[in-house]
């Protein structure tokens, strides 16, 4: 278990390989790694080949909006890993998967469950084949068999956990399956809180199990037709997790980069991931069963890197290229090196989304809830509306296309900021954390609220002009209709 790390030595510009292994680093932290037997199947080294190749076409699940259905292309191998693009849009969306993800299928897939899908931008969904298509593209379908049943039925109800919400149990619905997976709706709400799992789930329970245990369970607006019976449920023990064990795990923020992690905190099915060497502001809390972590080894006996705890030297930080303390550049927005504005980090306070304890959770949940889901299902129809509505308010977006602001200074920024109605003192805010017009169309109500510590009404006024910024350029419009990103 060994991985080369590059170190600069201190007052010289020449680099050198040094060995970096887990025993040592065990021994030296005097710590245990988590043991292979803790991890499910699908976390352990795989028993098969990656077989996939780059150009590769395929049918996936976007991890935005787990019931729509796109065309993919294999962009990237590294190890047990692929990188998947969407065809006929931005690599800003492309996204990391194992390769037994069973959320990938081979083309025709859908056409031969029932499902729709999204063809790539540009193709009539109507006049879309797959042999067309891979004819004009001069590319090839993944092979069927690079691809890896239940009890639970379309249509039956269920009382299940928001993810996003976990206070909160609510009526749901199976609106789709696939193999041992299902798909959970919660009825009467948008797709931006479904998720896929399996019978072994610990957060969906038969109907009635709320009230059993004196629980409060959140209805729908409607009748149930069918009733997921007790005998199909059947519950995921606790994991054997231990604080303070080590492993390694998939940096959501840079997904593409696999990291040295402590086991911070566990909970009955769920443990905090603590990324050595870092602030505990990056730390995350993961399923214990969750496909982005796996054991000890798992990077070197499947070939991919793994990223150490950042090297502290003083050569190291002199030299390095991103001012964020311990980031190397790997995973910036444009690639590596490629950025030296602090804004532009995955791993920037800037960037940073963090994840809120479970004492927030509540509030969180209600936020998402009510400032977030209008603009997801139909985001043409309602930037339109919210364009209608909000307009007056914000006279200073009249007339400015995204194409200009994201060449806008820091300046320029502060400026905008300053013009609308109620936000000359959040103005300042924006200019002392250095952000220009990319980091600008970038941001969330999430990083304006939580990270920017700015008060919620002027950042909805604010979020509602970048919204509106977005929809005037014709791109991007195009691509958060098909896509139905924010």
């Amino acid at each position: 278990m060994h991985n080369y790390v590059t170190v600069l030595s201190v007052g010289s510009a020449e680099s050198k390989l040094e060995l970096w292994s887990w025993p040592q680093y065990l021994e030296q932290q005097k710590a245990v790694a988590a043991p292979a037997r803790h991890f499910q199947e699908t976390q352990r080294v795989p028993t098969i080949k990656n077989s996939f190749r780059q150009g590769m076409k395929l049918e996936g699940i976007d991890p935005q909006h787990s019931s729509m259905y796109f065309v993919l292309t294999v962009a990237e191998v590294c190890g047990f890993r692929l990188r998947l693009h969407f065809d006929g849009y931005s690599d800003c969306h492309d996204f990391w998967v194992s390769a037994s993800c069973p959320d990938i299928h081979p083309a025709g897939w859908c056409e031969s469950t029932g499902h729709k899908l999204y063809t790539p931008k540009g193709c009539k969904e109507e006049e879309f084949s797959w042999s067309n298509y891979l004819k004009i593209t001069r590319s090839q379908a993944a092979p069927k068999e690079l691809f890896c049943n239940c009890g639970f039925e379309l249509g039956m109800k269920l009382e299940a956990v928001d993810r996003m919400n976990p206070s909160l149990i609510c009526v749901a619905t199976v609106t789709d399956k696939v193999d041992n997976r299902f798909l959970v709706h919660f009825d009467n709400w948008d797709d931006t809180y479904d998720y896929w799992c399996d019978a072994h789930s610990p957060y969906i329970h038969p109907i009635g199990w709320c009230q059993e245990r004196g629980l409060p369970l959140t209805p729908p607006q409607g009748n149930s037709l069918f009733i997921s019976t007790l005998l199909v449920f059947a519950q995921r023990p606790s994991h054997s997790f231990q604080v303070q064990m080590k492993l390694e795990a998939v940096d959501k923020r840079c997904p593409g980069l696999i990291r040295v992690a402590t086991v911070q905190e566990i909970d009955t099915y769920r443990i905090k991931i603590h990324f050595d060497g870092w602030s505990h502001l990056y730390d995350e809390w993961m399923d214990s069963d969750h496909p982005d972590i796996h054991p000890a080894g798992w990077c070197e006996s499947t070939g991919h890197p793994l990223k150490p705890p950042p090297c502290q030297t003083g050569g190291f930080l002199s030299l390095r290229k991103c001012p964020t303390p311990g980031c190397d550049g790997s995973g910036h927005v444009t690639g590596l090196f490629l950025q030296y504005c602090i804004q532009y980090c995955n791993i920037s306070m800037v960037q940073l989304c963090v994840c809120v304890c479970v004492s927030d959770m509540i509030s969180e949940g209600m936020y998402s809830s009510l400032f977030m889901t209008a603009f997801t299902a139909n985001s043409d129809r309602t930037l339109s509306l919210c364009w209608e509505q909000h307009c007056k308010l914000l006279p200073g977006v009249a007339g400015i296309h995204a194409g200009q602001v994201s060449t806008w200074t820091i300046e320029e920024v502060f400026g905008f900021v300053n013009n609308l109605i109620g936000c000359e003192e959040q103005a300042r805010i924006f200019k002392d954390e250095m952000i220009d017009g990319e980091a600008f169309l970038l941001l969330t109500q999430n990083d304006i609220v939580k990270i920017m510590n700015i008060k919620l009404g002027p950042a909805l006024k604010i979020h509602n002009a970048i919204l509106m910024l977005k929809s005037t350029d014709e791109g991007l419009k195009e691509r958060e209709k098909s896509r139905k990103y924010q």
